[in-house]
């Protein structure tokens, strides 16, 4: 397993509490710069909770510490791609007023200038997403919404990105090009992904690590040794066979066209 002198990000007997109930339990992992973890597990295993103390939103007992090229570090810019965007479908909120909101401090009701129209283009157009300036986000597919996300996320760029359950409301072909978006962006930036998923199948061909979380790290490793170890069958049950014994139609050969 690789260390982190260079250039990570490590959790070391992280414990979250809601009263009497215990959400993690004593989770210790790391990840470096350049590689994408896979954070999969059972409803209720306390995947978000994960991501969500690590962006400091929730109080923990144990440790998170960062390190950038050698030296402890002190939070670094971290990108967010949330499982749901909660709004209202009939809002008149458009794809540029809302990335002017996360890019800017410039109030989207006094007007968008031409200087920072162009901005939020430059941002979009990354992401192949430019054509969606003028769209209301109720209009938006959850694979263009979820490359408007990813857009706002990486600006800019962050030392780690975190992805929440990114195949909610995107179809397969859609996925495969997300997936491999990100697998792009993680090579050109040297940037540490954590994608918390339930695509067991789809997501195996683009992460260097999957890890087995319920409640605690049950199971890490390469991904095929992961998706046959006895502990993710007792974890996942049944469902599991019918995720991981379809053929694997998330494949990097099959990244055409779809929702995304």
């Amino acid at each position: 397993m690789n260390t982190c002198e260079h250039c990570c990000t490590k959790i070391d007997n992280l414990t979250v509490r809601f009263g009497d109930n215990v959400i993690l339990d004593n989770v210790n992992l790391h990840v470096n710069c350049g590689e994408v973890i896979g954070v999969v597990g059972p409803n209720g295993a306390g995947k978000t909770t994960l991501l969500r103390t690590i962006l400091g939103e929730i109080p923990t007992k144990g440790k998170i510490s960062f390190r950038v090229a050698g030296s402890a570090s002190r939070k670094p810019k971290i990108g967010y791609v949330p499982q749901k965007l909660q709004f209202d479908l009939s809002s008149p909120i458009s794809v540029t007023d809302l990335v002017v909101s996360a890019i800017s401090r410039y109030p989207v009701w006094a007007g968008v200038s031409k200087d920072l129209s162009e901005r939020v283009k430059d941002v979009l157009s990354l992401f192949s997403a430019e054509h969606l300036l003028k769209r209301r986000l109720g209009e938006l597919s959850g694979g263009e919404l979820q490359r408007v996300l990813l857009a706002i996320a990486m600006t800019p760029a962050p030392k780690l990105l975190l992805l929440d359950e990114p195949a909610s409301g995107v179809d397969i072909k859609g996925l495969s090009l997300f997936y491999q978006i990100v697998d792009d962006l993680r090579k050109k930036n040297d940037i540490a992904v954590i994608l918390v998923t339930h695509d067991l199948a789809g997501v195996s061909s683009y992460v260097d690590r999957l890890i087995l979380l319920n409640r605690s790290v049950i199971a890490q490793g390469e991904p095929k040794e992961v998706l046959s170890n006895e502990k993710l069958v007792k974890a996942f049950g049944p469902a599991l066979w019918n995720v991981s014994c379809l053929p694997n139609l998330t494949s990097k050969e099959n990244n055409k066209n779809g929702d995304y």
